[in-house]
């Protein structure tokens, strides 16, 4: 049995934030129930239970999202992990994450995240001006609200990562953030394209043109270098995995091995989807409140088996491109379904392939 990996939403899409780019809110406007308001005890516990069946001694990974995950408050997640340890017979390896924006941490929820191991995502853009799209339910820029939340991780020695969507305006200033990042020792990395709404085509300041993020992946990649190069190696995580493409080794980051792989999402009334970009009527697999509902039927329901299918078709073009190995024909469906980036790719790749070189040493 593989390794399990569930992401969460305890809370389903309920935020106390409002940032102006949020795929979820686009993505919940998709479906005839918005918001599946807080995920219940019961659901919870029938939840882990049939993800330790499934696991049957394997490891599993539970990562809670929203929304703002947080709002469904302490006592819950303490009572998560305390169902888990009790329904953990087989001893499965317990792995825990949670995705923030940071606004409502605070010294007890840093140190319930150090005493289960919780490693943190923490939504951030950059400094305040490249923040100002990250905004609370009045309007403010949530910059210091989010830098005190790390503060208050790192008093607590809570691991964790920085997430940065990734709008025209924060590639044309990666090099910037880069720096601001590492000043604010932040060494663990992860940019994420920001997706119009689906079958949107307009063009906003939101969105990256293919030059732009041309200028990301090439002046992020050789910042990315140089650091490892000096001994002072930061984590980016698209780059840490088209290495380990380059070199032959496995990949981590979803869609990154070219096609989508078994995601289970949970909402907040026990809907299961197969990937959070799809969390959609259409794509609804089941719900694990059922009786008959197992992660095992819902891992080989014909939705989810037409889903992972669709992914896997590539574009002739794309196979026959001499970067395929390490591009994918682009990675993830839903980036691709908002627009290609081929041109971006091909210019990256014929600018920075002589780099990789300078990771030889790192083929296992």
């Amino acid at each position: 049995m593989p390794p399990l990996s569930i992401m969460i939403k305890p809370a389903s899409a309920l935020c106390n934030m409002r940032c102006k780019y949020c795929f979820y809110h686009d993505v919940t406007d998709h479906r005839d129930v918005k918001s599946f308001g807080l995920m219940s005890e019961e659901t919870a516990e029938n939840l882990i239970k049939k993800a330790l069946e499934f696991a049957d001694g394997e490891s599993i990974a539970f990562a809670f999202q929203g929304g703002e995950p947080t709002i469904r408050g302490l006592d819950f997640f303490r009572l998560f992990v305390k169902k888990v340890a009790e329904h953990n017979t087989l001893n499965s390896t317990i792995y825990y994450g949670l995705q923030t924006n940071g606004t409502l941490i605070d010294d007890n929820w840093a140190r319930f995240f150090k005493r289960y191991n919780f490693l943190i995502g923490l939504s951030l853009d950059g400094d305040f001006n490249n923040n100002s799209f990250r905004v609370d339910d009045k309007g403010n820029n949530a910059y210091y609200k989010i830098t005190k939340a790390a503060e208050i991780l790192k008093k607590h020695q809570v691991d964790f990562n920085i997430l940065t969507v990734l709008i025209g305006r924060c590639a044309d200033n990666i090099d910037d953030i880069v720096k601001h990042f590492k000043k604010q020792g932040f060494k663990y990395l992860q940019f994420i394209p920001c997706l119009r709404p689906f079958g949107d085509k307009t063009e906003s300041e939101l969105y990256m043109t293919p030059e732009q993020y041309k200028h990301f992946l090439i002046h992020g990649f050789n910042a990315y270098v140089k650091d490892y190069v000096r001994g002072e190696y930061t984590s980016i995580r698209y780059f840490d995995n088209i290495v380990h493409l380059y070199l032959g080794n496995p990949t981590e980051q979803c869609g990154m091995c070219g096609h989508c792989s078994h995601q289970f999402v949970a909402e907040g009334n026990g809907n299961i989807y197969p990937c959070d970009f799809y969390c959609t009527d259409e794509w609804l697999l089941g719900n694990i409140n059922d009786s008959d509902k197992s992660f095992d039927t819902l891992a080989h329901c014909d939705k989810a088996i037409d889903f992972l299918k669709e992914s896997i078709i590539h574009p002739e073009e794309c196979k026959n491109c001499k970067y395929y190995p390490l591009c994918r024909a682009e990675g993830c469906k839903r980036s691709k379904e908002d627009r290609s980036y081929c041109e971006s790719y091909k210019a990256f790749f014929d600018a920075c392939l002589p780099l990789f070189r300078a990771f030889i040493a790192e083929k296992k």
